[in-house]
């Protein structure tokens, strides 16, 4: 059984106005939270939302102040040269940590990515599942920013007590739209069950897991997201044919296949398109 929970109250979500952000600011409330949005674009319909840079000190210490936990979302979510990378995914998310930190916020639930462990092959076969504690191999630069993010999260619950899950995210959107992501698609209902799981449960230290629903092709270990509280309730498998009859199945001799990451090892797409 999962521990017992607390919810909190006020959430600060960043990256609100981005396609996960988006989802979650429709989704999260009906699991009983509050939401400060916060984003360096303007968020539709939200006049309310801050609308600031992660590396603004001042708008951040706003942001921070009564929330009782951060849903951190922001930042470059593709391949970007590593000046765009350094301060928006590592600065930007360093700066966030200590704007937290000093306001006292207990938990933050932060968007790691699979990219993080990218150059791990992906299972085939009757082979194991991948776990959380496979060794880091990070596939691009936005990858490597998400091991630091790991990093920095275990930092500050050693130095400072403050927790994190960190959530190594496959592709949450609606429905997959390649084969590989048949095997890490999260459907947005599952994200916020699996964001409300990490927000809530006590006692995570720095927790890793990964995040993605509970799909028949699936790759990797749900084992440290389900000890959350998790229980997933989509599967992409009815998906699955329609895909395979218009993109065949994965090649294991194609690298862009044989890899956890998919395209960012060999070709990774640009930020900004």
């Amino acid at each position: 059984m999962p521990a017992p929970r607390t919810t909190p109250r006020t959430v600060l979500l960043t990256g609100a106005a981005g396609g996960l952000g988006t989802l979650m600011r429709d989704l999260l409330p009906a699991h009983g939270y509050a939401l400060r949005l916060f984003d360096v674009r303007p968020v539709e319909g939200a006049p309310e939302a801050i609308t600031a840079d992660l590396n603004d000190t001042a708008a951040l210490r706003e942001a921070v102040d009564g929330v009782d936990a951060v849903l951190h979302l922001a930042g470059i979510s593709l391949e970007a040269p590593f000046e765009k990378i350094l301060r928006s995914n590592i600065e930007g998310t360093y700066r966030l940590y200590e704007a937290a930190h000093e306001a006292g916020v207990a938990r933050i639930v932060s968007a790691s990515s699979n990219h993080a462990v990218g150059y791990t092959p992906r299972p085939q076969g009757a082979e194991p599942l991948i776990p959380v504690g496979t060794p880091r191999r990070p596939d691009t630069l936005y990858g490597l920013s998400k091991a630091f993010g790991e990093d920095l999260a275990q930092f500050y619950w050693d130095k400072y007590g403050m927790e994190t899950v960190s959530v190594r995210i496959g592709s949450c959107f609606a429905e997959p739209t390649t084969v590989r992501m048949l095997s890490v698609w999260m459907s947005p209902a599952d994200g916020a069950r699996l964001f409300h799981a990490a927000l809530s449960a006590r006692g995570v230290g720095h927790t890793v897991v990964y995040g993605s629903s509970a799909n028949t092709r699936l790759w990797w270990d749900l084992t440290s997201a389900r000890a959350l509280g998790y229980e997933p309730q989509d599967d992409s498998e009815p998906f699955a044919a329609k895909l395979i009859a218009a993109q065949g199945e994965l090649d294991p001799d194609n690298e862009a296949h044989a890899y956890l990451g998919g395209q960012f090892v060999t070709d990774p797409p640009i930020w900004p398109y």
